[in-house]
Order: structure tokens, then C-alpha cells, then sequence
């Protein structure tokens, strides 16, 4: 550990707590807060905090801030603020920054701050601005123009890279600590679509499940018809559907996940609908293009892994099931592949949102930079990875993603209830990311040899 960065531990983890005690979902706009007025006064506290370190910094309009350190050629850390709503049962308010030892739900023991957005990404950001202040206080002059860029809205939908770009425009070089160690060099496609399956003679009424587009849904609930209902109440084959027969209201329970890794979460969706199959042709038909992959959609793979879909929003209106579906698609392969497929089946798609892959030479500058301060720290020799998610190092020309989840965490709780960040990582995030912008920003030494 840095003896540098082992003096600002301490106040790392203050400040990570106080932030996240902001509530940071994106809300309705209001009062020139495009994402809402909690989360822009996060990003006002971010910046606020960096002006107290010395830097110069700057707000875009309440989309985006960013904090300066250095002149040069930009070099950008690129980070996020919001984050996804807090769903679920959490053993302390997701927005208390509580600070204590106790054992996670599976069994993690030691010093934790909890909160959402401790790992994704608001630690991070945090241990990212110290790294910057220990950097500025040891007297380190960067050759680059050093830009921690936090955006307000990459959970959503990336308008705070967008007016970035237009505003101000991005750097071409950087790096996100927004995934995984030891260094990822490739993320594949994601694509979010609405596909609408028309039901005829509909066992429900109305049907709400899911709180975003990128994470599993751990609830979905329905309003029987009648008819439902009694053949609900009658069938054994479904103990885990919790019914009401005074509302004729169902409820399916899941466990949430990040949206670009489903297997490691239980749909409640595809709970709801494993029982609507039964007694409903249209919504067999639908299951089993969203549950038994009756499309061999997840046959598509490369070196970056397989296609995975993840049907993580539903409702009902005018007897069309919709449902929004985050897919992650490999990064040589093409979005009409998935398209095609959807579209021969008989399947109506809205697509709502694509943004092409990632892909680095794994032996380039950057990556083995970054890898080589990974394994420095870590006292390992691992290779470059690729992911299915997706982050903001796509949103320029030379990027890739740089923690903070290492190969060795047993628990991952991002988009999950009771997130939380070890005192552990934090001194590790606070080692490695100093590491890695003194190493790319550091100044080239020239030597001049005399002609005698």
C-alpha cells in the first residue's frame, strides 16, 4: 500500500459514506436538474469536495461534472454518480452510508460501508478524487490534463456523455473504475428492446414488474382474472407465487442481478409467467421466446462470451404483454442477428437503445499499463478480461473499464440489495487507481547527450 494514499484511507471512507447518502435514481426532471434535484445535489457535493482540494471544476448544466488537474493532452477517469433504484429487503437504509462490521448475508465479515452505489460507482469515483488529491499534495505535476468526469446518468441512458461531448467534448484516451480487475479490454453490444406480445383472452388484468431496464427484477405482480385465480388457488404445482384471493392479486419473488450477468439472479418475471403458460396459449408463446431461448439466441458467442437476454421490465396494456429486454451481445457479433430472429418469429421490437462494442488491443499501451499496476498490487499475472457490461469507456476512442470488483470477491452485490463496499477494497481502489494515473500521466524524461 502506498504510504501516500494509507494517510487519506480514513477520509476515503468518510467521504464515500457521505455520499452515499444521497439518493442518486434519475427522477423527473425539475428546476434545471435534468435527472432530478437529489441528483444533482450529489454532483454539487462531488465538485464542492474537489474545490476544497485545490482543483478547478466545472458543471455542465447539472448532466456531468468534472474535476481538472494537470495541463496536456486529456486523459480522462471517467465515472458515474447515479445510480439504480435501492429494491429489495437491505439490512440498513440503502442511503445511510452506514459504517460498521457487520456480516454480509453471505457471510462476509469485516469493516463495510453500505449503501447503493458503494461499488457502482460512487466509491470508486470517491477513491478516484483522492488518488487525484495525494497526487497534487506529494507535489506530482501530470503531463496530461487529468479530467475526473462524473457523469449523472449513466444508469439510464448516457445523456450526461452525450451533452459531454456537445458541451465540451470528450477526451480520446482514459479509463472507468466501473467493472472488474485486473483490466478489461473488450464489452459487448447492449441492446434494450420492447417486445409486445398480443394476449388473447388474458389470465390478468394488469401486470407490473421491475424497476430498470438493467437489472433482474426480484418482484413481479399481477391482477388476476376470476377464472386465474381459482385455477391459481387449485394447483400445486406453484408454491412460491404468493396470492391473495380478496385482490386476486399475485406476487413472484426473485433476486435481483445485474442485468448483463441474469444467471446470477432469479427472474420473478419468469416465475409469473411459468404459471400463465399453463393456462394461456399467448403467454406460452411468449415465455418461451423470453425464458427457453426457443430462438437459440444464446448460441451467439466469441472470445467476449455469450449472448445473454434478460427480460427485466413488464406491463400490460390493450391485451399486449410489453416487455423490455437488456441484451448483451458479443462483441464480433452484429444487432441484426438478434433483430432478424426476433422479427421471423412474428415478434413486434421497438428498439430503444443500442451501443456497439468494445473492443482494445489487450496489448497495447493502456490495457497493459493498467493490468501491470492490477497484478502489481494484487500479487498476481492475469490476463486481460472481456464483460457483457457496459461502460463509459466505450464512450471514447481508447478506453476500457478498471475495477473496482476483484477475481477473489466471493460476494457481488451490485444492482443487488445490501450494497457495500469492504474497508479492504477501499484501500486496494485507493492503491491501484493512484498507481494507475501517476503511471499514464507522468511526466517523459528527455535526455540530451552533448557532441563533443
Amino acid at each position: 500500500m502506498s504510504h501516500v494514499m494509507e494517510n487519506y484511507f480514513d477520509q476515503t471512507v468518510q467521504s464515500i459514506s457521505e455520499i452515499l447518502r444521497f439518493d442518486s435514481t434519475q427522477k423527473p426532471a425539475e428546476d434545471n436538474c435534468p435527472f432530478g434535484k437529489e441528483n444533482a445535489a450529489c454532483l454539487a457535493w462531488f465538485l464542492q469536495k474537489a474545490e476544497e482540494f485545490g482543483f478547478e471544476t466545472h458543471n455542465y448544466d447539472n448532466y456531468v461534472g468534472e474535476v481538472i488537474f494537470g495541463e496536456g493532452e486529456d486523459f480522462a477517469v471517467l465515472a458515474h454518480l447515479d445510480v439504480v433504484p435501492a429494491t429489495g429487503d437491505w439490512l440498513f437504509p440503502p442511503f445511510s452510508g452506514a459504517i460498521n462490521d457487520v456480516v454480509s448475508p453471505r457471510g462476509v465479515a469485516g469493516m463495510k460501508i453500505w449503501g447503493r452505489g458503494a461499488l457502482d460507482d460512487k466509491g470508486p469515483a470517491v477513491s478516484c478524487l483522492y488518488a487525484l488529491k495525494a497526487l497534487k499534495d506529494e507535489g506530482f505535476v501530470p503531463a496530461r490534463k487529468i479530467k475526473l468526469i462524473v457523469g449523472c446518468n449513466e444508469e439510464s441512458g448516457w445523456a450526461c456523455m452525450d451533452h459531454y461531448e456537445k458541451v465540451v467534448g470528450l477526451p480520446k484516451e482514459g479509463f472507468t473504475p466501473d467493472a472488474n480487475f485486473p483490466v478489461i479490454y473488450a464489452e459487448k453490444g447492449i441492446l434494450h428492446l420492447t417486445l409486445s406480445f398480443p394476449v388473447q383472452n388474458p389470465p390478468f388484468t394488469a401486470l407490473s414488474v421491475g424497476g430498470a431496464v438493467n437489472m433482474v427484477p426480484d418482484k413481479a405482480t399481477a391482477i388476476l382474472t376470476k377464472k386465474a385465480g381459482q385455477a391459481l388457488a387449485l394447483s400445486p404445482a406453484f408454491p412460491s407465487l404468493s396470492y391473495d384471493n380478496t385482490t386476486n392479486t399475485v406476487v413472484a419473488y426473485g433476486t435481483s442481478a445485474h442485468g448483463s450477468a441474469p444467471q446470477l439472479g432469479v427472474n420473478a418475471l419468469e416465475k409469473l409467467l411459468a404459471f400463465f403458460k399453463e393456462i394461456n396459449e399467448d403467454c406460452k408463446a411468449a415465455y418461451e421466446v423470453l425464458f427457453d431461448d426457443s430462438l437459440a439466441l444464446t448460441k451467439i458467442k466469441d472470445e467476449t462470451g455469450v449472448l445473454t437476454f434478460s427480460p427485466d421490465l413488464a406491463s400490460f396494456d390493450g391485451n399486449v404483454l410489453k416487455v423490455t429486454v437488456d441484451i448483451r451481445i458479443p462483441a464480433t457479433h452484429k444487432k441484426e442477428e438478434v433483430l432478424i430472429a426476433l422479427k421471423n418469429a412474428g415478434v413486434e421490437v421497438e428498439e430503444l437503445r443500442f451501443q456497439p462494442p468494445l473492443y482494445n488491443n489487450p496489448n497495447g499501451k493502456l490495457v497493459k499499463t493498467l493490468q501491470q499496476v492490477y497484478n502489481k498490487a494484487a500479487g498476481t499475472d492475469l490476463p486481460p478480461i472481456a464483460i457483457g457490461g457496459g461502460t463509459y469507456a466505450r464512450a471514447i476512442e481508447k478506453g476500457c473499464a478498471f475495477g473496482p470488483e476483484r477475481p477473489e470477491d466471493v460476494e457481488c452485490n451490485i444492482h443487488q440489495p445490501n450494497e457495500y463496499v469492504s474497508f479492504d477494497t477501499v484501500r486496494f481502489m485507493n492503491e491501484v487507481y493512484y498507481d494507475a494515473i501517476k503511471k499514464l500521466t507522468k511526466p517523459t524524461k528527455y535526455y540530451i547527450v552533448a557532441k563533443i
